[in-house]
């Protein structure tokens, strides 16, 4: 399957909910507690984080796309926090305020990066609490490329019939991370994101694959659903669907740290990647990407945009390498969103030799991206002289991609790389040789940008000319 970034900012999203907040306090700890067999914990952080239904928002917000939420929150210290952090996320907020009960909150205690203690503040949500839920979401709904409904079992979707009906009469797909031991309140949605114990609370024990997918297959069915859409965990992702072979993607983690809020990321991405445009089979393949980037993080957390697109391009295998100006320009955004710093260096590189790599390497020390621009076959006969290169483009860019020090290459058919430089906006502009400072071409238009100009010496006795020279002579 190939693998596409969609346009995630030209798509909104309706999420309705439990929203909660999740509030971590970190510490210290280096003793037990002499009033019980305890450990005792400094504390020395305290992070809020939205969780649940809001986790949710955040991560759609995170991909660039818009975010509407409707939750319930109690009258107190924490709801006001919670919408103090979703407003800063750019989210659109439509909060029912409970007077009878409080924000869900999970207090969890950490040290040293392992949960030691979890707290949970939460009554159940009544009818009563989110009785202007269905009336918020006619409001919202005709604006609307895609609804979730993300259901954590407190009460704030006992309405769940009546928001699909409303979202189906304006042809926005509903997609639904559900809860509970009864999946028929989701009848009619498009996409159930259970994970697998969920799934077989609802069908039964499942021993064999073939299980899975004919019990799947009859559930898909019998609520009138696209699909369903089963997590799980380190065996990966099935999507089943009615009168379609099943879909399998293996997991995605190299290394699983905390995997709390991956089920907020993978129906997030899920949602946005649709309300962009895109199939169910090829938003499932982005979530389970950034589902393998989630669970690599600490706490609930989110993935960005930068994050996803980077991963795309890792799987598609033009993370780096050989690349155009258009693919260049997008990794250069993703890299400086990363915080990291952009070297570019130019040449003709005809014949690859020790010098060139001992430059590049040195060139590679300014930052953390190197870009190599090399000069195209025309662009070289006119600055040397007919009977070069000796070398074409596209092998010599081959080999450039090859080393380890290189990250991107891509050709240039000027007399000079002004033009790509003027583009570009490297941090660090490196050229080898004899040149002072204020002799190196593009050195002023990377200065005006905010960059600098660093001036590296090639190895002496080692240059292509001498080489070609040589083997003439020969």
């Amino acid at each position: 399957m190939q693998l596409t970034m969609p346009s995630f900012d030209r798509a909104h999203i309706l999420v309705i909910g439990d929203v909660m907040l999740d509030r971590y306090w970190h510490g210290g700890t280096t003793r037990i507690s002499p009033e019980a067999p305890v450990p005792v914990v400094k504390v020395g952080q305290v992070e809020d984080r939205p969780g649940g239904a809001a986790n949710v928002a955040l991560n759609i917000a995170a991909l660039g796309a818009g975010a509407s939420l409707i939750g319930v929150v109690g009258e107190d210290e924490a709801g006001m926090v919670l919408q103090s952090r979703l407003k800063a996320a750019g989210i659109r907020t439509d909060f029912q305020i409970s007077a009878l009960r409080p924000t869900i909150t999970k207090l969890r205690v950490v040290s040293r990066h392992q949960q030691l203690l979890r707290m949970d503040f939460e009554e159940q949500f009544q009818a009563d609490d989110c009785d202007q839920f269905l009336q918020k979401a006619r409001v919202l709904m005709p604006y609307m490329d895609a609804m979730v409904l993300s259901d954590y079992a407190k009460g704030s979707l006992q309405i769940a019939p009546e928001l699909i009906a409303l979202a189906k009469q304006f042809s926005v797909p509903v997609l639904v991370d559900p809860k509970g031991h009864d999946f028929s309140r989701y009848r009619g949605a498009t996409l159930l994101t259970p994970n697998f114990v969920e799934f077989e609370s609802i069908v039964g024990r499942c021993r064999t694959e073939q299980d899975i997918v004919e019990r799947g297959a009859a559930l898909v069915r019998d609520l009138d659903l696209q699909g369903i859409l089963v997590t799980r965990g380190e065996q990966g992702m099935t999507l089943l669907r009615a009168g379609q072979p099943e879909l399998h993607l293996p997991a995605r983690a190299r290394e699983v740290f905390d995997v709390t809020g991956a089920g907020d990321t993978v129906i997030s991405v899920l949602a946005a990647a649709i309300a962009s445009g895109q199939s169910i089979p090829e938003a499932m393949a982005l979530a389970n990407l950034a589902a393998g980037i989630v669970v690599a993080k600490q706490g609930t957390a989110t993935v960005n945009s930068p994050e996803l697109r980077r991963a795309v391009q890792s799987e598609q295998g033009s993370e780096r390498g050989v690349v155009t100006e258009e693919q260049l320009l997008i990794a250069i955004e993703d890299a400086r969103a990363s915080g990291e710093r952009i070297v570019f260096t130019n040449g003709c590189f005809d014949i690859i030799h020790a010098g060139h790599v001992g430059y590049l390497e040195e060139a590679r020390m300014q930052g953390d991206r190197l870009i190599v621009a090399v000069n195209g076959d025309a662009s070289i006969r006119r600055l040397k002289g007919e009977g070069r290169p000796i070398n074409p483009v596209d092998r010599r860019m081959a080999v450039l991609a090859a080393l380890e020090s290189v990250d991107w290459v891509l050709f240039f058919d000027d007399d000079t790389p002004e033009r790509l430089l003027e583009t570009i906006k490297p941090d660090v502009l490196v050229k080898g040789g004899d040149y002072r400072e204020d002799q190196v071409v593009g050195g002023e238009i990377v200065k005006s940008n905010g960059g600098h100009v660093k001036v590296l010496g090639f190895v002496e006795s080692c240059s292509t000319t001498a080489i070609v020279n040589k083997i003439r002579e020969q």
